[in-house]
């Protein structure tokens, strides 16, 4: 079988942690796919680091806060192609066979977002409080999109969702500034395409269909790959002294 041709497209990774298995990840991306790119984006080069994966250099994301910043305002710079498929070591591409040409007519596509909870009228909205079903970090970005918040100066703001402040950079992208990337022609994939393109929450919308990718072993998701240790078990010992405790 022939491989899934995508040049325009870099596959690429940002962390400081878990860096074996993010590697691991991309690896297992590539499977039936020829990417124009592919790039890691960590501290430190790894010395295991797969020929096709090329190093670029950050300073090191020392927690999910660095992590959100540098992905809404360093990912681009770093992207050679026209658009750009981010994975994790949680979630990356498990199916290529389902790939579709129509979710490169976006310059946004992920895993499609649950309903907020009944009574809740500001998680996953927009600023006129309309829902957005489609977000997620594991999904692919224009490269106009992923340059779009450093270029217009877009100051890095939360949002208000379950009863608290966020800074969640999908949810910043695509609730808190989506009328901006809106007014400047770019789109975000409707739910009508996302539901083929990646799971997440088993949402009924997402029944029976076999996504792209995946993000979190959860429902459907569980039988996928997890390159990341296994936990540890508690001795019988440590678990009645933490029962005691």
């Amino acid at each position: 079988m022939e491989k899934l041709q995508l040049p325009q497209v870099t596959l690429v990774a940002m962390t400081s942690v878990n860096v074996k298995e993010t590697i691991q990840a991309m690896e297992y991306s590539c499977r039936g796919i020829d990417f124009g790119d592919a790039v890691l984006i960590t501290h430190e080069k790894p010395g295991e680091l797969p020929g096709f994966i090329r190093y670029a250099h950050t300073e090191e994301l020392k927690n999910i806060d660095d992590f959100n910043y540098k992905m809404v305002y360093e990912l681009g710079d770093h992207i050679r192609t026209d658009f750009a498929m981010i994975v994790h070591a949680d979630g990356f591409i498990v199916h290529p066979e389902m790939w579709r040409d129509e979710f490169l007519a976006y310059d946004y596509i992920g895993a499609p977002w649950p309903l907020p909870p009944e009574g809740d009228t500001t998680t996953y909205r927009d600023k006129d409080g309309n829902i957005c079903r489609v977000g997620n970090s594991v999904g692919i970005r224009s490269k106009r999109l992923m340059d779009f918040p450093k270029k217009a100066n877009v100051p890095w703001e939360g949002e208000y969702a379950y009863g608290k402040m966020w800074y969640h950079e999908d949810g910043f992208l695509c609730c808190k500034i989506r009328h901006l990337l809106e007014a400047e022609g770019m789109r975000i994939a409707p739910l009508e395409v996302a539901k083929y393109f990646g799971h997440e929450t088993m949402i009924p919308e997402i029944e029976g269909i076999t996504p792209f990718c995946f993000h979190k072993w959860n429902g459907t998701n569980a039988d996928y790959p997890n390159f990341l240790p296994a936990p540890k078990k508690r001795s019988l010992f440590q678990r009645i002294r933490d029962r005691l405790s």
